[in-house]
């Protein structure tokens, strides 16, 4: 996803919709959103004194022009190895606030990485690539991915104008307050260090210890199957089997270290069946976290000795949407935050709802001034009473005293009429990258872009989710 950031036709819909649905702002909007999608073409308009641009990039791969070309590439090595230390952690390095050195000569210039190099490999370095290696251990700090992994947008009213800001995604500033602070750094996860030592350099290489690898998991196997899928008219270059390696990957780190799911202390009587589910979350941030179109979701079932359904909870639809919940129903609503779910028309979803200045429900990034839900599973340590407000849990889950670090626990009534048991009960944990709402509402707008991602989204709708974690239980 990072070396496909500027192919990614979700964020280029996204982009367009925002553009028209407010269009004294277009020159903003695709400076800001350039930023980190293509952060080597916005940075090298930004050090010339100008804006950065995204459709004037476009078609990824047909603009033949330097900074045509330095979009297409997407975020590349030598953009994240040149980040400076300076200011890293701070308010001012987020939303690609990130510094790189403007000053020094291109030749002269410094790239940095974890390893001491002598002065023998500099200078091969320097003659194959223009930079001069050195080690430089920030970049294995945190605080490099929060440049663009901390990301506030500024919501805009009717003329333009700047009228609130927005928390987009703040994955680390969810992680500065749980326990992974001082046990798991984000690239200890998502970059995950080799074993053996490695060879790193074809020309005398030494073998280095503890190498991370670069395969970024994260995910959006979604986004990955889609731009395999469409990879002639998306410009994709990786190879159709290394694509299906990644996604192989992302898949298996989202089924076995993301969440935990289990059925407890079920009892039956007066024909009630009650049932606990408890959910952990795994991860060292917010699940799902990010980009506010992600979000998880249980799918609580039921079934009699004959294996006939008896109550079902969070079934997923062909199109993408979630049975039962009242978002996906209906743009101007949303599912609540359940403490107990005794209807097959109630599903605990684990998400975030934006709200415009009046109030209303919308996913339009730009319009959003706040969350009116915010009950994303937390991570171990973190304290939603002392939260600070761009990573507060909102609505019903604040007052939910089973929501809490590192998981949540939801009691499920089910009526089981005449049915006999033993029952079998089954609980999962689902999970989206792009909800069905964040997909259809651009729709709101007319694009070429908007219209070839809607599509794509129709056409791979029942692809869209992964199960997290599966649990079952016979109930007598």
């Amino acid at each position: 996803m990072m070396a496909h950031s500027a192919k990614d036709p979700y964020w280029q819909a996204s982009v367009r919709r925002e553009t028209l649905a407010h269009p004294t702002a277009g020159e903003a909007i695709e400076n800001e959103c350039s930023a980190c999608h293509m952060p080597m073409a916005r940075f090298r308009a930004k050090a010339s004194g100008m804006m950065g641009g995204v459709f004037a990039n476009l078609p990824v791969g047909m603009v033949v022009s330097r900074n045509g070309q330095l979009a297409a590439d997407g975020v590349s090595c030598t953009m994240c190895h040149q980040i400076q230390d300076q200011n890293l952690g701070e308010e001012e390095s987020f939303t690609a606030g990130f510094s790189v050195d403007t000053v020094t000569q291109i030749e002269n210039r410094s790239i940095y990485g974890p390893y001491e190099i002598d002065a023998g490999r500099q200078r091969i370095m320097r003659s194959a690539s223009a930079f001069v290696p050195g080690q430089a251990l920030h970049v294995q700090r945190s605080e490099v991915c929060a440049t663009c992994h901390t990301l506030y947008t500024h919501s805009l009213g009717p003329g333009g104008e700047v009228v609130g800001e927005l928390p987009e995604q703040v994955p680390y500033l969810e992680w500065r307050h749980s326990s992974y602070r001082e046990e798991k750094s984000c690239q200890d996860c998502h970059m995950p260090v080799v074993e053996e030592p490695m060879r790193i350099a074809n020309v005398l290489g030494d073998p280095r210890d503890h190498f991370s690898r670069h395969s970024f998991r994260g995910g959006n196997f979604f986004m990955l199957r889609m731009l395999n899928r469409n990879r002639a008219e998306l410009g994709v270059t990786a190879l159709s089997q290394e694509m299906d390696s990644t996604i192989r990957r992302t898949i298996d780190h989202l089924e076995t270290a993301s969440a935990k799911i289990s059925i407890e202390n079920t009892e039956i009587g007066n024909n009630q069946l009650r049932v606990e589910v408890a959910v952990e979350n795994l991860a060292g941030h917010k699940l799902p976290t990010a980009y506010p179109s992600r979000r998880s979701w249980i799918y609580f079932s039921v079934t009699d000795r004959n294996g006939d359904a008896v109550f079902e909870s969070g079934a997923f639809n062909p199109d993408g949407s979630i049975k039962g919940n009242d978002n996906d129903m209906d743009a101007a609503s949303y599912e609540p935050h359940y403490l107990e779910v005794d209807s097959d028309e109630e599903v605990q979803i684990y998400e975030v709802i934006m709200a415009a200045p009046d109030d209303s429900v919308t996913t339009g990034l730009l319009e959003a001034v706040r969350y009116l839900k915010d009950n994303r599973l937390l991570p171990r340590g973190f304290s939603k009473e002392d939260a600070e407000p761009d990573i507060a849990v909102r609505g019903g889950a604040l007052e939910d005293g089973d929501f809490e670090a590192s998981g949540d626990r939801v009691t499920y009534l089910v009526d089981v009429g005449s049915a006999e048991g033993p029952f079998n009960v089954r609980a999962e944990l689902w999970y989206q990258s792009i909800g069905f709402r964040w997909a259809l509402n651009l729709l709101e707008e007319e694009a070429a872009e908007i219209d070839r991602f809607v599509a794509y989204y129709e056409q791979m709708s029942e692809d869209t989710p992964a199960i997290l974690a599966r649990d079952s239980m016979e109930s007598r």
